[in-house]
């Protein structure tokens, strides 16, 4: 995806609206992130002759909520960053984070063109 501003180009700065709706759409994420994790890990494989359907479910569980506390994470650093007045700044090229990715992705750490070089990098 092509990002349509300039380099040098600034994006508009967040509004105290748009803080509020980005900081509510993290702690929703939070609260799902949470009930996600307590899930998988309460969820027990059931005892009895699939063995190996078992462990291969307990196996898809343990990657569901690593990938979930790995979310949670990023979420969590994201509320920091709002309380620290630091959110919606790339933390590679410290220009502004578009208001579209924000609201895409509230948790999002880079702008687009620095997300697309690091994944470009990998």
């Amino acid at each position: 995806m092509v990002n349509h501003r300039t380099i040098g180009e600034r994006a508009p700065a967040l509004s105290a609206e748009d803080l509020a709706a980005l900081r509510e759409n993290l702690h929703e994420q939070l609260r799902f992130r949470r009930e996600q994790i307590e899930q998988l890990t309460s969820a027990a494989p059931g005892d009895g002759p699939g063995g190996r359907r078992a462990a291969a479910q307990a196996e898809v569980g343990a990657q569901l909520a690593a990938s979930a506390r790995m979310v949670l994470a990023d979420v969590e650093a994201a509320l920091r960053r709002m309380d620290e007045g630091r959110y919606g700044s790339c933390r590679l090229c410290r220009r502004p984070i578009a208001r579209e990715l924000l609201a895409i992705v509230p948790q999002a750490r880079h702008c687009a063109r620095c997300r697309q070089v690091r994944e470009a990098g990998r």
